[in-house]
Protein backbone atom coordinates (compact mmCIF):
# COMPACT_ATOMS: atom_id res chain seq x y z
CA UNK A 1 0.00 0.00 0.00
CA UNK A 2 1.12 3.56 -0.75
CA UNK A 3 0.70 6.34 1.77
CA UNK A 4 0.88 10.08 1.21
CA UNK A 5 1.02 12.31 4.29
CA UNK A 6 -0.11 15.93 3.93
CA UNK A 7 0.25 18.18 6.95
CA UNK A 8 -0.26 21.89 7.41
CA UNK A 9 -2.00 24.62 9.37
CA UNK A 10 -5.73 25.26 9.60
CA UNK A 11 -7.25 26.59 6.38
CA UNK A 12 -4.34 25.64 4.13
CA UNK A 13 -6.67 23.64 1.92
CA UNK A 14 -5.33 20.25 2.96
CA UNK A 15 -8.64 18.43 2.91
CA UNK A 16 -10.04 19.90 -0.30
CA UNK A 17 -6.76 19.53 -2.20
CA UNK A 18 -6.12 16.05 -0.81
CA UNK A 19 -9.63 14.93 -1.70
CA UNK A 20 -9.27 16.12 -5.30
CA UNK A 21 -5.82 14.56 -5.72
CA UNK A 22 -6.96 11.28 -4.17
CA UNK A 23 -9.95 11.08 -6.52
CA UNK A 24 -7.73 11.63 -9.56
CA UNK A 25 -5.15 9.09 -8.39
CA UNK A 26 -7.61 6.44 -7.27
CA UNK A 27 -6.46 6.74 -3.66
CA UNK A 28 -8.59 6.93 -0.53
CA UNK A 29 -8.61 10.34 1.14
CA UNK A 30 -8.55 10.37 4.94
CA UNK A 31 -9.25 13.68 6.66
CA UNK A 32 -7.94 13.07 10.18
CA UNK A 33 -9.09 16.50 11.33
CA UNK A 34 -12.62 15.16 11.05
CA UNK A 35 -11.80 12.59 13.71
CA UNK A 36 -10.73 15.26 16.20
CA UNK A 37 -13.70 17.41 15.27
CA UNK A 38 -15.98 14.45 15.93
CA UNK A 39 -14.58 13.88 19.42
CA UNK A 40 -14.87 17.62 20.10
CA UNK A 41 -18.44 17.65 18.78
CA UNK A 42 -19.40 14.82 21.12
CA UNK A 43 -17.81 16.65 24.06
CA UNK A 44 -19.63 19.90 23.27
CA UNK A 45 -22.91 18.05 22.80
CA UNK A 46 -22.54 16.55 26.26
CA UNK A 47 -21.34 19.72 28.04
CA UNK A 48 -17.85 18.34 28.62
CA UNK A 49 -15.02 20.84 28.98
CA UNK A 50 -12.64 20.11 26.09
CA UNK A 51 -9.73 21.48 28.13
CA UNK A 52 -10.34 19.16 31.09
CA UNK A 53 -8.05 16.15 30.53
CA UNK A 54 -9.69 14.02 33.22
CA UNK A 55 -13.23 14.59 31.98
CA UNK A 56 -12.26 14.06 28.35
CA UNK A 57 -10.30 10.92 29.24
CA UNK A 58 -13.34 9.48 30.99
CA UNK A 59 -15.54 10.44 28.04
CA UNK A 60 -13.37 8.44 25.62
CA UNK A 61 -14.50 5.21 27.28
CA UNK A 62 -18.07 6.07 26.27
CA UNK A 63 -17.54 6.52 22.55
CA UNK A 64 -16.49 4.70 19.42
CA UNK A 65 -15.27 6.62 16.39
CA UNK A 66 -15.24 4.99 12.97
CA UNK A 67 -14.25 6.08 9.51
CA UNK A 68 -16.40 4.56 6.78
CA UNK A 69 -16.15 4.96 3.03
CA UNK A 70 -19.25 5.23 0.87
CA UNK A 71 -18.71 5.70 -2.88
CA UNK A 72 -15.23 6.99 -2.12
CA UNK A 73 -16.55 9.58 0.34
CA UNK A 74 -15.34 9.58 3.94
CA UNK A 75 -17.94 9.64 6.68
CA UNK A 76 -17.33 9.77 10.42
CA UNK A 77 -19.51 7.86 12.83
CA UNK A 78 -19.60 8.48 16.58
CA UNK A 79 -21.43 5.71 18.40
CA UNK A 80 -23.02 4.86 15.09
CA UNK A 81 -24.26 8.40 14.39
CA UNK A 82 -23.10 10.05 11.17
CA UNK A 83 -21.73 13.41 12.36
CA UNK A 84 -19.99 14.33 9.10
CA UNK A 85 -22.30 17.25 8.40
CA UNK A 86 -22.29 18.58 11.96
CA UNK A 87 -18.59 19.12 12.61
CA UNK A 88 -17.66 21.96 10.24
CA UNK A 89 -18.55 24.94 12.45
CA UNK A 90 -16.02 27.42 13.84
CA UNK A 91 -17.07 26.43 17.35
CA UNK A 92 -16.24 22.78 16.76
CA UNK A 93 -13.02 23.76 14.98
CA UNK A 94 -11.68 25.67 17.98
CA UNK A 95 -12.82 22.91 20.35
CA UNK A 96 -11.00 20.37 18.19
CA UNK A 97 -7.80 22.40 18.51
CA UNK A 98 -8.14 22.29 22.30
CA UNK A 99 -9.06 18.63 22.56
CA UNK A 100 -6.26 17.58 20.20
CA UNK A 101 -3.72 18.75 22.80
CA UNK A 102 -4.78 15.94 25.13
CA UNK A 103 -2.45 12.91 24.80
CA UNK A 104 -5.20 10.37 25.55
CA UNK A 105 -7.27 11.71 22.64
CA UNK A 106 -4.37 11.45 20.20
CA UNK A 107 -3.63 7.90 21.39
CA UNK A 108 -7.32 7.02 21.12
CA UNK A 109 -7.45 8.05 17.44
CA UNK A 110 -3.97 6.90 16.37
CA UNK A 111 -4.93 3.26 15.88
CA UNK A 112 -7.93 4.16 13.71
CA UNK A 113 -5.74 6.26 11.43
CA UNK A 114 -3.01 3.64 11.05
CA UNK A 115 -5.42 0.77 10.44
CA UNK A 116 -7.00 2.71 7.58
CA UNK A 117 -3.59 3.30 6.01
CA UNK A 118 -2.87 -0.44 6.21
CA UNK A 119 -6.03 -1.27 4.26
CA UNK A 120 -5.93 1.26 1.41
CA UNK A 121 -3.67 3.39 -0.76
CA UNK A 122 -4.25 6.63 1.12
CA UNK A 123 -3.71 10.35 1.06
CA UNK A 124 -4.05 11.30 4.70
CA UNK A 125 -4.09 14.90 5.84
CA UNK A 126 -3.79 16.42 9.29
CA UNK A 127 -1.33 18.12 11.61
CA UNK A 128 1.08 15.31 12.53
CA UNK A 129 0.68 12.67 9.84
CA UNK A 130 4.29 12.70 8.58
CA UNK A 131 5.80 13.15 12.03
CA UNK A 132 3.68 10.80 14.18
CA UNK A 133 0.86 8.91 12.46
CA UNK A 134 2.61 7.70 9.29
CA UNK A 135 6.33 8.38 9.80
CA UNK A 136 7.13 5.88 7.01
CA UNK A 137 4.79 7.46 4.43
CA UNK A 138 6.03 7.21 0.84
CA UNK A 139 5.45 10.92 0.21
CA UNK A 140 5.38 13.70 2.81
CA UNK A 141 4.07 17.18 2.07
CA UNK A 142 3.63 20.25 4.28
CA UNK A 143 0.93 22.41 2.72
CA UNK A 144 0.73 26.01 3.87
CA UNK A 145 -0.32 29.55 2.93
CA UNK A 146 -0.25 32.95 4.60
CA UNK A 147 -2.65 33.47 7.51
CA UNK A 148 -4.37 36.24 5.55
CA UNK A 149 -4.95 34.01 2.51
CA UNK A 150 -6.21 31.16 4.65
CA UNK A 151 -8.62 33.48 6.45
CA UNK A 152 -9.82 34.86 3.12
CA UNK A 153 -10.53 31.34 1.81
CA UNK A 154 -12.43 30.42 4.96
CA UNK A 155 -14.38 33.70 4.82
CA UNK A 156 -15.53 33.01 1.26
CA UNK A 157 -16.37 29.40 2.12
CA UNK A 158 -18.63 30.45 5.00
CA UNK A 159 -20.25 33.24 2.98
CA UNK A 160 -21.14 30.67 0.34
CA UNK A 161 -23.00 28.78 3.07
CA UNK A 162 -24.93 31.98 3.92
CA UNK A 163 -23.31 32.23 7.35
CA UNK A 164 -22.82 35.63 8.98
CA UNK A 165 -19.07 36.02 9.39
CA UNK A 166 -16.44 38.72 9.81
CA UNK A 167 -13.10 38.45 8.03
CA UNK A 168 -11.15 39.97 10.94
CA UNK A 169 -12.65 37.48 13.39
CA UNK A 170 -11.75 34.58 11.11
CA UNK A 171 -8.19 35.90 10.74
CA UNK A 172 -7.94 36.19 14.52
CA UNK A 173 -9.12 32.58 14.87
CA UNK A 174 -6.62 31.37 12.25
CA UNK A 175 -3.72 33.03 14.05
CA UNK A 176 -4.93 31.67 17.40
CA UNK A 177 -5.28 28.17 15.96
CA UNK A 178 -1.78 28.34 14.49
CA UNK A 179 -0.38 29.28 17.88
CA UNK A 180 -2.25 26.47 19.63
CA UNK A 181 -1.19 23.87 17.07
CA UNK A 182 2.49 24.81 16.92
CA UNK A 183 3.00 25.35 20.66
CA UNK A 184 1.20 22.30 22.07
CA UNK A 185 3.40 19.82 23.90
CA UNK A 186 1.96 16.71 22.25
CA UNK A 187 2.68 16.30 18.53
CA UNK A 188 3.05 20.01 17.67
CA UNK A 189 2.42 21.13 14.10
CA UNK A 190 5.68 21.18 12.16
CA UNK A 191 7.03 19.78 8.89
CA UNK A 192 8.98 16.54 9.11
CA UNK A 193 12.60 16.53 7.94
CA UNK A 194 11.50 14.72 4.76
CA UNK A 195 8.46 16.89 3.97
CA UNK A 196 8.29 18.97 0.82
CA UNK A 197 6.97 22.41 1.82
CA UNK A 198 4.35 23.72 -0.61
CA UNK A 199 3.11 27.30 -0.19
CA UNK A 200 -0.20 27.85 -2.01
CA UNK A 201 -0.65 31.55 -1.15
CA UNK A 202 -0.35 32.55 -4.79
CA UNK A 203 -1.90 29.39 -6.24
CA UNK A 204 -5.49 28.80 -7.27
CA UNK A 205 -7.21 25.63 -6.11
CA UNK A 206 -6.67 23.89 -9.46
CA UNK A 207 -3.01 24.94 -9.51
CA UNK A 208 -2.56 23.52 -6.00
CA UNK A 209 -4.16 20.22 -6.99
CA UNK A 210 -2.02 19.91 -10.14
CA UNK A 211 1.17 20.77 -8.24
CA UNK A 212 0.53 18.19 -5.50
CA UNK A 213 -0.58 15.52 -8.00
CA UNK A 214 2.58 15.97 -10.05
CA UNK A 215 4.72 15.91 -6.95
CA UNK A 216 3.19 12.60 -5.87
CA UNK A 217 3.63 11.10 -9.35
CA UNK A 218 7.32 12.03 -9.28
CA UNK A 219 7.84 10.42 -5.88
CA UNK A 220 5.83 7.26 -6.51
Amino acid sequence: MFAVAIDGPSGAGKSSVSKAVAKAAGFVHIDTGALYRSVAYYALSNNIDVKDEAMVGKMLSEITVRLVLENGEQKVLVNGENVTGKIRTENVSMAASDISKIPSVRAFLLDTQRKTADEYNVIMDGRDIATVVLPNADVKIFLTASAEKRAERRFKELLAKNEEVEYNKILEDVIKRDRQDTERETAPLKPSDESVIVDTTEMSFDQSVDFIANLIKERL
